[in-house]
C-alpha cells in the first residue's frame, strides 16, 4: 500500500504498512527478535520452552489418534528458534516425525530466509496461504502470530461511535483522527455484536479470517490451533495498541517501519467468536498453569543436575521469566481450540 501526503487510512491499513510494506514493513526488513533485536519472545529466552512445546504437541496429536499423515502448522515462526528446537525433540519419537507434514506460514521473505538457514530439516513446506494446506488433520501452533496482526480501534463518544485514522499530513508528521463510523452496520456484516457493553473495541479483520478458515480446517479435518499471546480475559475491551523499539516503548507514529506495532488480544472475544461455531471449543489457561502442568520445572532441575552452578543459575532465571507471575506468566495465555468431542487437558 502506498501512502500519499493526503492520505487518510483507517488504523489497520496504517499498521499494516508499518509492519508489512514490501519496501519499509518492520518484519520484512530486518530481524527483531532477540536481545539485539527489539524483543525477545518465549523460545529465546530458553529452549526448554519449545521442548516442553514439543511434548504437548505429541500428546496432542495422540490425542487426534496419532494419525499416520498430519499437518503441524507454525503460523508466524520468527527467527526459526522454537521450529528448531521442536524438530529436534521430534527426533526422539521417530514414528511421529515419520506422520508428521511440517509447514510454516510466512509472509516475510527476509524471515524465511532466516528461518531456512537456523532449521536443520529438509521436510519442509513454506506457505502465505493456509487455505492452500492439504485436507490432513493439522496442528497450528500460533506463538505471538495474532498480536502482530493489524487491527482497527473503534471508541464510543456520546453515545457515536468513531474509527480511528491516521491522518498523514506529511511522512514526518502523522496523527490520529477519529471519523464517524456506523456500527449497526459493521455488526450486520460480521454477523457479530460486538459492541455491546464496550466503549473501544480492538478489532483485526486479518485475525477473524485466519480464526474461521482455522477453524474450518479442523472441523472437517480434525485437529486444533494453539495461540500462546500476551493478553486478558475480561468482557471490557481496552486500547493496548503498542510499539515497541530496542526492548522500550516508543510513539506508535514515529520511526515507521523501525518499530514493532502490537497489541493484546481480547481472549474473552476468541471465545465467544468460537463458541458460534458449531461443534467447536476454547479451554485456556496462563503461561505459567501450563507450562508447570507440562513439567517445565522437573525438566530444569533434571537438565540442571548436570551443569556448573552459573548454568543452573541461567537456566532457571530463564525459566523465571516465562513463569513468574510478574514476568510472562501471568501475562501471556495460552488457548486452545478444538472439536467438541475431544476431551484433551493436558496443560490446561
Amino acid at each position: 500500500m502506498k501512502l500519499s501526503n493526503k492520505d487518510s487510512v483507517p488504523l489497520d491499513k496504517f499498521i499494516d504498512y508499518a509492519l508489512y510494506d514490501k519496501e519499509i514493513g518492520y518484519y520484512m526488513s530486518h530481524n527483531p527478535f532477540g536481545s539485539k533485536g527489539d524483543f525477545v519472545t518465549a523460545p529465546n529466552i530458553s529452549r526448554l520452552f519449545s521442548e516442553i512445546m514439543g511434548i504437548w504437541i505429541i500428546t496432542f496429536w495422540q490425542s487426534i489418534g496419532s494419525p499416520k499423515k498430519f499437518n503441524l502448522i507454525e503460523l508466524g515462526a520468527g527467527n526459526g528458534e522454537m521450529m528448531k528446537v521442536l524438530i529436534e525433540t521430534f527426533r526422539n519419537f521417530p514414528d511421529f516425525l515419520k506422520s508428521c507434514q511440517i509447514i510454516i506460514h510466512e509472509k516475510s521473505k527476509y524471515l524465511i530466509e532466516l528461518q531456512k538457514k537456523r532449521i536443520n530439516f529438509n521436510n519442509i513446506i513454506w506457505t502465505k496461504d493456509i487455505k492452500k494446506i492439504n485436507k490432513l488433520p493439522s496442528i497450528f501452533i500460533a506463538n505471538e502470530f495474532f498480536d502482530a496482526l493489524p487491527i482497527k480501534q473503534f471508541i464510543k463518544k456520546n453515545q457515536n461511535w468513531f474509527e480511528r485514522h491516521v491522518n498523514i499530513k506529511n511522512h514526518n508528521n502523522f496523527e490520529f483522527i477519529d471519523k464517524k463510523f456506523n456500527m449497526k452496520n459493521f455488526e450486520k456484516k460480521i454477523q457479530f455484536n460486538i459492541s455491546r457493553n464496550q466503549m473501544i473495541i480492538e478489532y483485526s479483520p486479518d485475525a477473524i479470517k485466519y480464526l474461521k478458515s482455522i477453524s474450518n480446517i479442523i472441523k472437517k479435518n480434525n485437529g486444533g490451533l494453539l495461540i500462546i499471546d500476551y493478553g486478558y480475559n475480561e468482557t471490557k475491551m481496552k486500547n493496548t495498541l503498542q510499539a515497541i523499539s530496542n526492548h522500550k516503548y516508543v510513539n506508535i507514529l514515529e520511526n515507521i517501519g523501525k518499530a514493532d506495532i502490537t497489541y493484546n488480544l481480547n481472549f474473552n472475544f476468541i471465545k465467544k467468536l468460537i463458541n458460534n461455531i458449531k461443534n467447536l471449543n476454547t479451554i485456556m489457561t496462563n503461561q505459567k498453569k501450563f507450562l508447570t502442568n507440562m513439567g517445565i520445572l522437573k525438566r530444569a532441575e533434571i537438565i540442571g543436575k548436570k551443569e556448573t552452578f552459573s548454568k543452573k543459575a541461567d537456566i532457571f532465571y530463564r525459566l523465571k521469566r516465562l513463569i513468574h507471575d510478574s514476568e510472562m506468566g501471568n501475562l501471556f495465555k495460552v488457548m486452545l481450540i478444538k472439536n467438541v468431542n475431544n476431551k484433551f487437558k493436558t496443560g490446561f
